[in-house]
């Protein structure tokens, strides 16, 4: 056939192996190989029956992505239905992931096998995309329109179990028998007479779902924040109603209609950059795989806080023993207690048994003693943000720590450089820096000293895999990348309220762009006391001296209810006021919400520039990745630099011009010669 695909006859059974590392991916020589591959099983009156399989750790896992958006349309579904319109029984021997053009692959064979342990799902929704190749139209048909819903809107796999409940496939069976139990089945369809059973046909299903008017309005409610913001689950309902109400054939073109509609998306785009920019963020130039790693076997956390409290988890969770110090007994008892509260509410839960709590909580071992920390592998520092306070931790964990360990701080802004100068091996000193909670948000800086060894980089960014975290390289400057980056938004916001727009109207206009809250409602959640403002007079400032620190303590800029709904607080108003004054700003007419838009995210867009200027990323997507994992920016804007690209870079020039402020020369130089960020 080529080089992706061979086949072997045996018995009268074509073995259609597919061999494209290291996912299988049904990229344009797969597909040309399959389509020869069917053609040949049509015409070989030799071959009887036929088992689709393949080499290495998976299934095919999709569609190669590196095609996109140059793709045919239908996406690989004219393979496919060749495949399903054969009349001689076909087998899919699923193993590993079988995800989205892997899936539909496997939906065009007449039977489907799957080795224990095996996942199948469809996550094109993660790409602002739908399964193109007559998924939408063959899995609603073999288990129903809700089950089908589910795994299209959430792009979440089913393990093979469930799948074989819900009639996706037709066995299960241990890994080791797979090929076996799969030329088994072939070898027992050869001598069957009698129509084949093709998932593009009418089914049990099909007819009970077009007998349920309330089907899809049920969908949409159990899932309707999927809904918010986003194109692709409404496209996806579109083509599933079409797969209950219309033949297969005419629910195919829709399918196809809808698919090149979200390909053709800014929303797509954005979607599939953030998707290989995730994937980009752990190469760094120079350090390759035969970087020596440290071997890190233990860790040291200074700070029982809610900081070094969730990092402490993050290693407990990996299996990496902790001691976790604090200078008095009552702090460390109750850093210990949050800990265990919180292991406990996973429990409770069902994420967790009694026994792993249990496990987990000895794994951490609290001290008061920093000289308990002379034999372990990485030391993290997370004390007070205060270079006073990091100077004498590192100068006295110099002397303590064995030759050979890292020494780490998780400052949020300050200089790494400064602190390695506090000790004798500075190439052993780097950030890392984690985001609060540390136990669940998915993004690590990892700052880059300007004497930090290879080896101590490479540790760095394969811990934050180990940890089952994004990490992004990082150089040293005031904020690294995500907080310097996100501050101009906090003081454009600040700058709003003084001149006269409304915290509620701000905090809208970017909920309705697409963050989970807007920049006032964030302050509040972070805390007043945690991010200082330029200025002897702040909001924030006058704020925390009223006691008032946002939801942790009186509520902030808001007031909050029970349920964590805010309004504006009568006393945060009087504050603004007297700010106002202050500083002598007169009021202007509110803005609106475009207005709104621009004048937070250009100057986070043109900081960006800055920060790819001055090196401190290395890449426009490591920005992007930082800002999404780390802020919430909605992913489908594609962070800060792809939603400018898409924006109009000359757009921002201008806009920023507006707005007398200057444009980074980077920013300039791109929006003049019409290039791009990513």
């Amino acid at each position: 056939m080529g080089e992706t695909v061979t086949v072997s006859v045996d018995n009268g059974i074509a073995i259609v192996t597919i061999a494209n590392p290291p996912v299988n991916a049904l990229g344009r020589a797969v597909r040309q190989d399959l389509d020869a591959a069917a053609d040949r099983i049509a015409s070989d009156g030799d071959i009887r029956a036929a088992i689709i399989r393949a080499d290495g750790g998976t299934f095919p896992a999709g569609a190669d992505i590196a095609e996109f958006p140059d793709v045919p349309a239908p996406l690989h579904g004219d393979v496919f239905d060749k495949i399903e319109a054969l009349h001689k029984p076909v087998v899919a021997a699923i193993h590993g992931t079988a995800l989205g053009g892997g899936l539909e692959l496997a939906l065009a064979c007449h039977f489907r096998v799957a080795a224990e342990g095996a996942k199948m799902g469809l996550p094109e929704v993660q790409l602002g995309l739908l399964p193109g190749a007559r998924g939408t139209q063959r899995l609603p048909r073999l288990i129903g329109a809700e089950a089908a819903l589910g795994m299209m809107l959430t792009g979440k796999p089913i393990d093979a179990a469930k799948a074989l409940k819900a009639g996706l496939i037709d066995e299960l069976v241990p890994a080791t028998e797979l090929d076996d139990k799969a030329f088994e089945m072939a070898t027992a369809l050869m001598a069957k007479d009698g129509p084949l059973p093709r998932a593009s046909q009418d089914s049990e299903w099909t007819r009970k779902d077009r007998d349920d008017p309330q089907l899809f309005d049920r969908v949409k409610d159990a899932h309707g924040r999927l809904f918010r913001g986003v194109i692709a689950p409404d496209a996806i309902l579109t083509c599933v109603k079409a797969a209950v109400e219309l033949p297969f054939d005419k629910g195919a073109e829709v399918e196809a209609s809808e698919f090149a509609r979200l390909l053709s998306s800014d929303q797509s785009r954005a979607l599939i950059h953030v998707f290989f920019a995730m994937r980009e963020t752990a190469k760094v130039p120079g350090i390759g795989r035969e970087t020596p790693l440290i071997d890190i076997k233990s860790v040291g956390i200074i700070g029982a806080g809610t900081m070094g409290g969730g990092i402490a988890m993050c290693f407990a969770n990996a299996g990496i023993p902790v001691k976790l110090v604090e200078v008095k007994a009552e702090a460390l008892e109750r850093g210990l207690g949050v800990i265990r509260k919180n292991y406990e509410n996973t429990a409770k839960k069902g994420r967790l048994t009694d026994d792993q709590v249990e496990s987990l909580m000895n794994s951490i071992a609290g001290t008061l003693d920093m000289e308990d920390l002379s034999d372990v592998d990485l030391v993290i520092e997370a004390v007070f943000e205060s270079m006073e306070i990091k100077e004498k931790v590192f100068t006295r964990l110099d002397s303590i720590a064995k030759q050979g360990a890292i020494l780490a701080s998780n400052t949020s802004f300050l200089d790494i450089n400064h602190i390695a100068a506090m000790t004798s091996r500075p190439e052993m000193v780097l950030g890392l820096h984690f985001f609060s909670p540390a136990n669940v948000m998915p993004l690590l800086e990892v700052v880059r000293g300007d004497k930090s060894s290879d080896s101590v980089i490479a540790t760095g960014m394969k811990l934050g895999k180990t940890l089952r975290k994004t990490p992004v390289l990082a150089g040293v400057c005031d904020g690294f990348i995500a907080n310097r980056l996100m501050f101009p938004y906090m003081v454009a916001s600040q700058q709003m309220l003084l001149r006269g727009t409304p915290m509620q109207d701000i905090d809208a206009a970017m909920k309705q762009y697409g963050f989970a809250m807007g920049p006032i409602a964030l302050l509040d959640l972070i805390g007043l006391d945690v991010i200082d403002f330029p200025g002897e007079i702040t909001m924030t400032g006058e704020l925390v001296k009223a006691e008032r620190r946002g939801q942790k303590l009186n509520g902030g800029f808001y007031d909050y209810d029970e349920k964590r709904r805010g309004t504006p607080a009568p006393a945060a108003l009087e504050i603004i006021e007297k700010v106002r004054a202050a500083h002598g700003i007169e009021t202007a007419p509110p803005l609106q919400a475009d207005e709104i838009l621009t004048g937070l995210l250009y100057p986070v867009v043109n900081e960006g520039a800055r920060i790819l200027e001055e090196g401190i990323a290395l890449r426009a997507g490591d920005i992007d990745v930082t800002a999404i994992l780390g802020y919430n920016w909605p992913s489908y804007q594609g962070g800060p630099m792809c939603w400018a690209d898409i924006h109009g870079l000359d757009r921002i020039v201008s806009g920023l011009e507006k707005m007398d402020v200057q444009p980074a020369p980077l920013l300039a130089e791109k929006a003049a010669s019409g290039g791009s960020f990513t």
